[in-house]
């Protein structure tokens, strides 16, 4: 064997690693997160777990992903760890498939049929078919499945390579004399061990071992050793994935690895004992590639059958690994579970982790309105305990948009299908409108601790027309971030006749007021209060309205919001149809014009005070945007140093 030949094999193992992280990538694409989905919804039931740990692991063709991903499910607290140890019973089963794909090179025979077994047959017509879909398939879905094709036709050119370039091996003493040391049960255990905790996966290492079979130097008694030191080793992706996460993530993996552990101990322990007593002469026969298959499938059914209905002792045995503590009794903090929920695993199964940022949103979301319609309810009856909730949910919205922000970055960097990558732009944008939203609830909050410290309060009519315009913002709120929820366009497309009723109410209430204070009903001081709170009003239904046409952007690649909104205000009928349908709903109980046509009783001073109110109406309303904008600012600029720091912290740290 020369140096061309080294560089062969090492070639074709290169082309086989990178066949099977192409062909296992293309496969989650085309799954578009539904395998997680599943995992996540339907594992209540052990059984059932088994099962979709099987189907799973074969689709994604890798037990580790598998392990990986379930992981991240614990220590999000989405799975529980009685319910993960079925999924990693199941997984071991369906990593078998893998092996059975790649001993097809090893398929021999002269007839027609098993000729168009062998890969050197069909894998040159499926590399042409995925290249040619590859490059004039529009359609995304094609495209996944020309990458599943392409990735497997290159696993079999590596295989077909290691193949050639391993055959002038059987002429070598030296690794006849290398291979019968690997036949001792535990040094060929050590080796698939190793060898698999190397590469980060089991499928490669026994696929290199079927490859190895057809130099016709790998006995039974070689290639058994090897696979039980493989199932061992695969553990190892799952072990370190867990570094950092929750205790009850790091059992999960340690359920992984217990039970690899006493499989293949079990197994060689049960089958070496027979072997001193009976001697299996087979173990001495050159072992097919096929064979290998059929001896991990086996292992890892008979493994499952006959420790399935005692499965609940490798969760006591994680637990003894690492104990409950007093603090895991505790309810968790929800600053914690936002981390958990967007776990950077997850980034691995790119549309699983947009899922799971669009269910943080929506959390998020939630926070916002009830912290919003708390401080709504405190106008004119304000309470300090429920103001530190309001002061609770703001700071909470604002983990949460930190949160995303930085896992929207990473995301990002992943591949998304177009709509998928559209949808993470909404989500980017709406969550900053979101924050926003909760930022104007502490505003509200304030406005309401001054009317009861300066013991201000509306009128009789002023009530009334400030019921009716809260009642409109609380619905453009709801029917927002319901819209956010559900996307439903015809809601969304309510929102933008809602926003511009909401600015001529603004209009009208404080027009309605003026009135009052030229008749001495209500005070300059009430005004500035009123003014604040008009303008919030405002600005919550003018994030509304970004909300919704950033959902409506989903619909529509082309869709430019600014078009939009010129549209909808430009002798749009429908649209001023609607304005006037929602006048009719939210119309004030008295009419300008009838306020107007009763009894003037103005005074110099009642004058003099409406005067002094536009003025400083005028200029409060400035300085409340000035110091809005000023906060927004400085918040930006701490998140931008925060980040900044982060950086450099990692970069410090990695040198």
């Amino acid at each position: 064997m020369d140096i061309f030949s080294i560089f062969e094999l090492i070639g074709g193992l290169s082309l086989f690693l990178y066949g099977m992280t192409t062909m296992g990538d293309g496969l989650k694409k085309a799954s578009g997160g539904r395998l997680e989905v599943i995992l996540q919804k339907f594992t209540s039931n052990k059984f059932m777990a088994v099962v979709l740990g099987v189907v799973v692991t074969a689709i994604m063709q890798s037990s580790s992903a598998t392990t990986v991903m379930v992981v991240g499910f614990v220590n999000s607290g989405i799975m529980t760890l009685n319910n993960a140890v079925g999924v990693i019973l199941g997984a071991s089963v369906g990593a078998t498939a893998t092996p059975w794909i790649l001993s097809l090179s090893s398929i021999s025979g002269t007839t027609t049929f098993f000729k168009l077994l062998k890969p050197t047959t069909f894998a040159p017509i499926v590399s042409i078919i995925g290249v040619a879909m590859l490059m004039f398939g529009k359609n995304e879905k094609k495209k996944n499945v020309a990458q599943i094709m392409i990735g497997f036709a290159v696993i079999m050119f590596g295989m077909s390579m290691m193949s050639e370039a391993a055959t002038p091996l059987s002429e070598m003493p030296q690794f006849k004399s290398l291979m019968s040391m690997f036949s001792h049960p535990l040094l060929g255990l050590l080796v698939g061990f190793v060898l698999t905790a190397i590469i980060q996966s089991s499928s490669a290492t026994i696929g290199i071992l079927i490859t190895l079979c057809s130099t016709g130097m790998i006995t039974y008694g070689t290639a058994i050793p090897i696979v039980l030191g493989a199932n061992i080793g695969t553990c190892a992706t799952a072990m370190l994935s867990s570094i950092g996460a929750e205790r009850n993530a790091r059992r999960s993996a340690l359920v992984h690895l217990y039970y690899n552990i006493v499989k293949s101990f079990t197994f060689l322990f049960i089958f070496y004992g027979l072997h001193n007593v009976v001697n299996f002469s087979f173990l001495s026969k050159t072992a097919k590639g096929t064979g290998v298959a059929l001896f991990d499938t086996l292992l890892s059914i008979a493994a499952v059958i006959c420790f399935f209905p005692f499965s609940n002792i490798f969760e006591r045995l994680a637990y003894l690994t690492i104990p409950k503590t007093e603090v895991e009794n505790e309810e968790s903090d929800m600053k914690n579970h936002v981390r958990k929920m967007l776990d950077a695993r997850f980034l691995n199964t790119p549309e699983f982790a947009l899922s799971q940022c669009k269910t943080a949103a929506l959390e998020m979301a939630g926070y916002a309105k009830k912290g919003l319609f708390i401080s709504i309810d405190m106008i004119g009856s304000y309470d300090e305990e429920k103001a530190k909730e309001v002061f609770y949910y703001e700071d909470l919205v604002d983990h949460y948009e930190d949160a995303l922000d930085d896992y929207f970055v990473k995301l990002s960097t992943e591949h998304l299908s177009p709509k998928s990558s559209q949808q993470l732009s909404i989500l980017m944008h709406s969550i900053s409108d979101i924050e926003r939203i909760s930022d104007h609830a502490i505003n509200l909050s304030e406005s309401a601790k001054e009317m009861l410290e300066k013991k201000l309060e509306f009128s009789a009519k002023g009530t009334e027309e400030f019921a009716v315009f809260t009642q409109a913002v609380k619905d453009i709120v709801d029917m927002t971030f319901q819209i956010f929820e559900d996307g439903n366009m015809d809601y969304a497309l309510n929102v933008e006749p809602m926003e511009e009723l909401i600015d001529d109410m603004s209009v009208e209430v404080r027009k309605r007021h003026m009135n009052r204070v030229r008749k001495g009903k209500c005070s300059v001081e009430m005004g500035f209060v009123l003014s604040d709170l008009i303008t919030n009003y405002e600005r919550i239904s003018d994030h509304c309205s970004n909300i919704a046409i950033n959902v409506l952007q989903t619909e529509e690649e082309s869709f430019d919001s600014h078009e939009y909104q010129e549209n909808m205000s430009n002798d749009n009928e429908d649209f001023y149809k609607k304005i006037d349908e929602l006048k009719d709903k939210y119309q004030l109980p008295v009419s300008v014009k009838k306020v107007e046509k009763e009894e003037k009783v103005d005074s110099e001073a009642s004058e003099e005070n409406a005067i002094i109110l536009e003025v400083a109406e005028d200029g409060v309303s400035k300085k409340k945007k000035d110091k809005s904008n000023k906060k927004s600012k400085e918040k930006k600029k701490e998140k931008k140093e925060k980040k900044v720091k982060n950086k450099t912290d990692k970069k410090n740290d990695k040198k």
